[in-house]
């Protein structure tokens, strides 16, 4: 790597938690048309700064973000395109936690309903609401679930 490169890390790093959380930020309240776009643009930044200096982990964070807002936007095929591969990821992993294995049914779910994909809508919402009631701590399952209540019901 040359020197250049190693010393833009930081800043990649850096753009890639700052774009990231505004953009989660944004996914959970109500928006203006102009916040709508601006949470496209912060989680599109984020997750091409993840590509710079995240782990494989970090770039499908990324992509369950790039799902979910998508999903919200009504972006559906766009939506699921994310969502597939990353749910795949969550749910392969072993080691996957409790509210991120949630987090992945749940953005499935959503991604599903936006595309219209009736059947896997339900399946998804069904799997969210199950890993849901088994995460343990307190704090993670209210974070999940300030993402899970803008799901739509099956």
């Amino acid at each position: 790597m040359t020197e250049a490169a190693e010393s833009a890390k930081p800043s990649h790093l850096e753009f890639a938690r700052t774009c990231n959380n505004r953009a989660w930020e944004l996914s959970v309240r109500e928006r203006t048309t102009d916040e709508d776009r601006e949470m496209l643009h912060a989680a599109h930044t984020s997750a091409w700064h993840w590509t710079k200096v995240g782990t494989e982990q970090h770039r499908m964070r990324a992509t369950m973000l790039l799902a979910e807002v998508h999903a919200l936007l009504g972006h559906g095929p766009t939506a699921l395109a994310f969502a597939q591969p990353m749910h795949t990821y969550f749910t392969g992993r072993g080691d996957t936690p409790d509210w991120e294995l949630a987090f992945a049914h749940a953005i499935l779910a959503h991604a599903a309903h936006a595309a219209g994909d009736t059947a896997l809508h339900r399946s998804a919402y069904g799997d969210a609401t199950a890993v849901i009631g088994r995460i343990v701590g307190d704090e993670d399952r209210r974070i999940v679930m300030e993402t899970f209540e803008h799901v739509p019901r099956p």
